[in-house]
């Protein structure tokens, strides 16, 4: 069975490399209550939100993410991004993993200890591989109420890896979300 937060894939035109490389440079923020501003974006919690103009655009978009890399492989990280499209129909679970991901095994998601199933991945570019999902309600409540969500990728076919995500301050973020 196919649970809900893998149910849709919705392909979105990809952020610039300008503000993959300013998300990516935000590195891990830590885990604080309180909103705050700064030159790399608005804090809230572990989260940050993080606008740009991506080429072409007349508008600027903005994110809400956080970057994070396993306990125990330091070497493996993610980044986490969330967004809401230009035309505000849809809402957007994008998980940046690095290359050399098992791709058939996707992306595993719990929160709070909760298998929430897998998603694919969707396109894989010189940065990463991606898996990107429609954050449908349910997701997105479960989001907002838990404590840490655990991504886990494959380095091979029997080997996931999982990384917790501080999902500290992303009530806050996500409803500060242009």
């Amino acid at each position: 069975m196919i649970r809900r937060f893998y149910m849709s894939f919705f392909p979105i035109r990809s952020f610039s490399l300008a503000l993959f490389a300013l998300l990516m440079v935000t590195g891990i923020h830590s885990a604080a209550s309180a909103q705050s501003t700064s030159e790399e974006g608005t804090k809230f919690g572990a989260w940050t939100i993080i606008c740009d103009t991506p080429p072409g655009a007349s508008s600027e978009q903005c994110a809400l993410m956080q970057n994070v890399v396993a306990d125990d492989r330091p070497e493996v990280g993610l980044s986490v991004v969330v967004l809401k499209t230009a035309d505000n129909k849809a809402r957007i679970l994008r998980v940046l993993a690095p290359l050399g991901v098992i791709l058939p095994n996707g992306l595993g998601l719990n929160i709070d200890g909760k298998d929430l199933g897998r998603a694919n991945f969707v396109r894989c570019m010189s940065d990463g591989c991606y898996a990107e999902v429609i954050l449908q309600d349910e997701l997105l409540g479960q989001m907002q109420i838990g404590a840490t969500a655990t991504f886990i990728i494959f380095a091979t076919p029997e080997e996931g890896i999982g990384i917790p995500v501080d999902l500290t301050g992303f009530k806050d973020g996500f409803v500060k979300l242009p």
